[in-house]
């Protein structure tokens, strides 16, 4: 499937200019991606205590926590680099949180120390749902998205 994400960028950066709350901001990213086709599910996942805790999402209901290294999510957290999963079930480990995704892609994001402290989940229902465009989106989003904290900081 092929996105075009210029509005989508555009979006993000206008709800990102000038708020600083966390929460607010990951909940509006979340939302504007959910809109988009082949998005079953979205949302975020915050480091806290040494484990992912699910954060603001659009979608059903999802995992809670999920253990460093653990799942897409974890390994991506682990790796400190996105990852494109084509089919899940092919995926090592993957945590089903609901048995409708099929495919996923997820993206590391930094703190200003260059950490992992939000993870973005992307999850379809259909299988090779995301490519390369996406990953490449979804990263820019996530950039963003550490500016914005730098700012808040």
């Amino acid at each position: 499937m092929n996105r075009n994400y210029e509005d989508v960028l555009k979006h993000v950066k206008g709800v990102l200019e000038g708020e600083t709350d966390l929460t607010a901001n990951l909940a509006n990213v979340a939302a504007i991606l959910k809109i988009l086709p082949g998005y079953f599910w979205v949302g975020f996942y915050i480091v806290k205590n040494g484990v992912l805790v699910l954060g603001p999402f659009q979608g059903p209901v999802a995992c809670t926590r999920i253990a460093f290294g653990k799942g897409v999510c974890g390994t991506a957290w682990k790796e400190k680099q996105s990852i494109l999963v084509p089919d899940v079930n092919e995926f090592p480990g993957h945590i089903a949180c609901n048995a409708s995704s099929q495919s996923e892609l997820v993206v590391p994001i930094f703190d200003a120390d260059g950490n992992v402290f939000i993870i973005l989940d992307a999850d379809s229902d259909s299988l090779n749902a995301f490519n390369e465009n996406d990953r490449d989106a979804l990263e820019q989003i996530a950039s963003l998205i550490t500016d914005s904290i730098k700012i808040a900081v």
